[in-house]
């Protein structure tokens, strides 16, 4: 068996003295973040992203080895378990190889083969594959047993090929090789379920759609899946081109088991046996596990994406602890108003109506500016929901009227802010406050500090992910959950005005420990320092290792207590101060000192280099925030509506959200505009997260609007010319249809040659003859509706 340790330091790329340490600390309950930041000389260096994936394959693996263990037993009990396939079952490496090796000795309903065992027939099977120059018929009249139901030669022969088929299907290398060939060469191909075309309308570029399995990007194939599972499209695979595409993998059946034509008695019969393999047994399974392997690359290619707009949006530049009025926009309902300090504490809440039906506008500023000089506000977050422009159009005004005031304004995004409402954190948070208000409050505080707030609000609710609900969701949870406590560790906890949800993600922590401490906060007042965290009940010293270094105290009675640096660490800091004879306070900051400080020269055998290296780090920067600068689109004045857009704008705009196929700017007229994928850059994007992110500010060009279906295609490519680009993006990222695919080679004739005449190739002639005439969508088209279906 193939040493755990070997195997993930080879995926690693990392010495396996590094692997067995990073596994000995997370068997002890170290977090990544922890091990990551505090135990680079164990682990050699290995970062938060080489821990993660190390921590997930571990799983694996070990999920691998109970697996093994379970089949090996059940081997040995049923007295099966050879030193060949011993030998095997300890080389497997992946969860797909065990289930093949162990496909023929698994205990099974009974099926054809095992009944034709039972009636004797196996010799005779034997017999036909071992010598092809015996004829079946002649054979086969020497197992005749009425008894056991073998009343003919063509029974005795059909429960010989039943046993061949099955012999055949379970082969465990057959299974493997003919599974990657029909991967390579497979067509996967959608066709609507009769009578859906109305209840499945968003769905109308699968109606008639087909691609090759391996190439299907993963939006389109969590799009295929769900129209599946909704009753309205139907998927099937084509085992490839050409005039008869079983043909290759036929022979690689026959290969195996020395199967050919050769004029011999028993040849036809033992190559229609070899037929009814492929089809009934083999190609039945394999589909089934390729459309498997299909949606698990999907939905893991979509927890990626997700994971990676998360932490985009939780690490965006935070505004700081400066007081801010939340505003949640609303028409007949009204702007719901909160003002809080610069902790994020609620002051003041209340509804003004300046819009429609009541446009008590005049009322509506005075009551702003008088709430905004009484608090001292100084920045004003507008939600981005339903008459947010009327409202900042608003607060415009008021910034006008009152320059005195001196107020900044942005609108933020409020996606998830309901839903933080109605949280049964929010009413412990905020019991006085009206659901409405709540809002008002969340958009304010994420401003200030959009990783404080946010992390009140389950992840999946944010709506930064492509398919979310359609994928398995534990899996993105713990993916989810992962990057949140990445984000929280890499930023900092302040330990005095920290929530219970912030809290929580720390190292260490878990929710009871977090509520602890704020209850401690409450009756005690703030922590003077991080020692005071073991006056906590409950709080031990395995949760203070583990979170102290995340976790900071501003103002307290320890310097250190402000930065990142670990209490375990301290010594070693007084170790410098008395080489420097500097107070602490003086040595923060001074970068001149401390770049000339040898690390080496305070490096021991707990604390190496590289931590001694990050200390005189912190102490050049203490708690220093890894969040860029807060900067805000300008949004241009005048453009407020979809209706307002025309092609050839250039426009300021916020990425909201990152895609496979693109990304999604909000340039302020309700509705986010598409930059495809091909529209980014001059240069072929492979991944759009290479180029931007959630929470980027960006310049695009209007190319098109579509006022109607709500679609507006931009592009980050300026000198684009509006419609010609709009028009060229077609066909670029577009499903592939049969039509699709004749449009683009020139000939009507090809459409039915991509499917073939093998297996349903009626289908794949029907399918070709309805889409004869379709119109091809474009990328803008395409990208779109795998938009609409989010």
């Amino acid at each position: 068996m193939i040493s755990l340790i070997h195997t993930l330091s080879q995926e690693l790329a990392a010495r396996p003295e590094q692997v067995d340490a990073a596994i000995r600390l997370l068997d002890e309950g170290a977090t990544v973040p922890f091990i990551a930041r505090y135990r680079k000389e164990a682990t050699g260096g290995l970062d938060d992203v080489q821990l993660r994936l190390l921590e997930e394959r571990l799983a694996y693996l070990r999920a691998l080895q109970e697996r093994r263990d379970r089949i090996l037993k059940s081997l040995v009990e049923q007295d099966k378990l050879t030193p060949e396939l011993d030998e095997a079952i300890l080389a497997a490496t992946t969860k797909q190889r065990l289930e093949d090796l162990y496909l023929p000795h698994k205990p099974k309903r009974r099926t054809k083969a095992q009944m034709a065992r039972e009636a004797g027939l196996e010799p005779l099977a034997d017999a036909l594959l071992g010598d092809p120059s015996l004829a079946p018929d002649e054979r086969a009249g020497q197992y005749l047993n009425p008894v056991l139901g073998v009343e003919s030669p063509a029974a005795a022969l059909e429960g010989a090929r039943q046993i061949l088929m099955e012999r055949f299907a379970e082969d465990a290398v057959l299974s493997g090789r003919l599974r990657e060939q029909l991967w390579g060469a497979a067509i996967l191909v959608s066709t609507l379920v009769p009578g859906k075309e109305h209840e499945g309308a968003k769905f109308t570029d699968y109606f008639a759609y087909q691609e090759p399995l391996a190439r299907i990007p993963s939006h389109r194939a969590l799009a295929l899946f769900r129209g599946r599972n909704q009753g309205i499209l139907q998927l099937e695979l084509l085992t490839g081109e050409g005039e008869d595409p079983d043909a290759s993998y036929r022979g690689a059946i026959a290969e195996c088991f020395g199967i050919r034509q050769a004029g011999r008695p028993g040849d036809d019969w033992l190559l229609e046996t070899v037929r009814k393999a492929w089809r009934i047994k083999l190609l039945t399974r394999l589909e089934l596990e390729l459309k498997g392997r299909l949606f698990e690359l999907a939905e893991e290619e979509a927890i990626r994406v997700f994971g990676l707009n998360l932490k985009a949006l939780l690490l965006a530049a935070p505004a700081g602890r400066l007081p801010t009025m939340g505003l949640d926009p609303g028409l007949r309902t009204g702007v719901k108003v909160a003002v809080v300090d610069g902790t994020g504490r609620v002051v003041v809440t209340e509804t003004i109506y300046p819009h429609a039906p009541r446009n008590q506008w005049d009322v509506a500023l005075d009551r702003l500016a008088t709430l905004a000089r009484v608090h001292d506000v100084k920045l004003v977050s507008i939600g981005n929901g339903t008459a947010s422009r009327e409202t900042d159009r608003l607060v415009r005004a008021l910034i006008q009227q009152h320059s005195d005031l001196k107020l900044r304004a942005l609108v933020v995004s409020e996606a998830g802010a309901s839903v933080y409402s109605a949280s049964e954190f929010a009413s412990k948070e905020l019991p006085e406050l009206d659901v409405s208000l709540r809002g008002a409050v969340s958009i304010a505080r994420r401003l200030q500090d959009p990783l404080a707030e946010l992390v009140k609000i389950e992840p999946k609710a944010i709506g930064v992910g492509q398919y979310q609900h359609d994928v398995n969701q534990s899996r993105l949870a713990r993916t989810l959950e992962a990057v949140v406590e990445d984000c929280v560790n890499a930023v900092g906890v302040d330990l005095n005005t920290a929530s219970v949800p912030l809290l929580t993600q720390v190292s260490g922590l878990n929710r009871n420990l977090a509520e602890q401490i704020v209850h401690f906060r409450e009756a005690h007042g703030p922590f003077p320092n991080r020692k005071r965290l073991m006056a906590v009940p409950r709080f031990g010293e395995k949760a203070f290792q583990q979170s102290a270094g995340f976790l900071r105290v501003r103002d307290g009675d320890e310097p250190l207590d402000a930065s990142a640096v670990h209490p375990e660490a301290y010594p070693l800091v007084r170790r410098i101060l008395d080489e420097v004879a500097r107070p602490i306070t003086a040595l923060i900051g001074d970068r001149a000192t401390l770049r000339q400080l040898d690390p080496a020269r305070f490096a021991t055998e707990t604390f190496g280099v590289p931590t001694v290296r990050d200390i005189l780090n912190e102490l050049e920067k203490p708690g220093r925030d890894p969040r860029p600068e807060f900067k805000t689109a300008r949004l241009q004045d005048g453009v407020e509506t979809i209706a307002d857009l025309s092609p050839g704008m250039i426009l300021e705009g916020t990425v909201t959200n990152v895609t496979n196929f693109g990304a999604f700017v909000d340039i302020g007229v309700h509705q986010d505009g598409l930059v495809h994928i091909s529209a980014l850059t001059d240069r072929f994007v492979k991944d759009p997260h290479a180029v931007v992110k959630s929470g980027d500010l960006v310049k695009v060009k209007v190319l098109s609007v579509d006022e109607l279906r709500k679609r507006i295609a931009l592009s980050m490519r300026l000198g684009d010319d509006a419609e010609r680009r709009a028009a060229g993006a077609a066909g670029a990222d577009s499903p592939r249809t049969p039509a699709a695919e004749a449009a683009r080679r020139g000939s009507p004739d090809r459409a039915h040659h991509q499917a073939g005449p093998g297996r349903r190739s009626g289908r794949a002639a029907e399918q070709a003859a309805r889409t004869s005439t379709a119109a091809t969508g474009g990328a803008m088209a395409d990208a779109f509706a795998k938009a609409k279906q989010r």
